[in-house]
């Protein structure tokens, strides 16, 4: 058990940060949730306190710096201190030719995938370097597409790469601080974002293809993994995927 040890998972009401939230709880964590719906997260933190765990939902868009403060403001009233931040909050642009991504297109996805993950470990290494005893752990949600891409996906793939740099650098930054980062590369969840690939997805080759995947459920359990090594231990980066996607060789 956790005991008292308390987490935030952004992008909680739903898909991964959902099973995260809740393998957390299930685990002994007690649960700070970050979405920008209101009534999924509500959902998320009922099945929590359904386990006996404490958990508090704060609808907050992580692109907005002034929304994460305010977040972290509420999160540090009523918990008093962090121990881990799971980065997961996530978004992509429309699989079209790459010359006809607009602008905004681009920068939505820039703002959740990546400055968003930046507000948020900003606000958690503040945090978890004041607090006694000082200290945490971040872990990054980087997705296969930090190692290679998919067709048509420049944006999230962009984001997703930089998550890596990001990663590194607080790991480092953050050695002193008794803070550890580490990053999960998952391939193929089964969330409702993930069922598509159920149905066909495109190849690199421009074959339409049915892919593998694993129970989201697995994916909370490696977080649960990675979040209770002690601060002396980190898992620098993870690749959590179905067996026989086709990611490694030439599938």
């Amino acid at each position: 058990m956790a005991g008292d040890k308390f987490a935030l998972v952004t992008g909680a009401g739903r898909g991964i940060g959902r099973a995260a939230a809740l393998a957390l709880g299930k685990a002994g964590w007690r649960v700070a949730l970050i979405g920008r719906s209101a009534e999924p997260l509500a959902a998320t933190a009922r099945e929590i306190e359904a386990l006996g765990q404490r958990a508090l939902a704060l609808t907050c868009d992580v692109g907005d710096p002034v929304a994460v403060n305010a977040a972290f403001a509420a999160l540090e009233r009523e918990f008093g201190r962090l121990d881990l931040l799971f980065n997961n909050a996530g978004a992509g642009a429309p699989a079209i030719p790459f010359e006809e991504l607009t602008f905004a297109q681009w920068k939505a996805v820039v703002d959740v995938n990546l400055t968003g993950a930046f507000l948020c470990a900003q606000g958690a290494v503040a945090l978890m370097k004041r607090q006694n005893p000082r200290g945490g752990r971040i872990i990054n949600n980087g997705s296969i597409s930090a190692h290679a891409p998919r067709p048509l996906s420049a944006p999230y793939t962009a984001t997703k790469h930089a998550i890596t740099g990001l990663t590194k650098s607080i790991a480092l930054d953050g050695r002193a601080f008794d803070i550890a980062c580490g990053q999960i590369d998952i391939g193929n969840a089964l969330t409702d974002m993930g069922f598509k690939m159920t149905q066909g997805v495109p190849q690199a080759d421009g074959r339409i293809a049915v892919e593998p995947t694993i129970d989201v459920a697995e994916v909370g359990e490696a977080i649960v993994h990675m979040a209770s090594l002690p601060l002396s231990s980190n898992i620098l980066s993870m690749t959590l995927m179905a067996t026989k996607m086709p990611f490694v060789g030439r599938g």
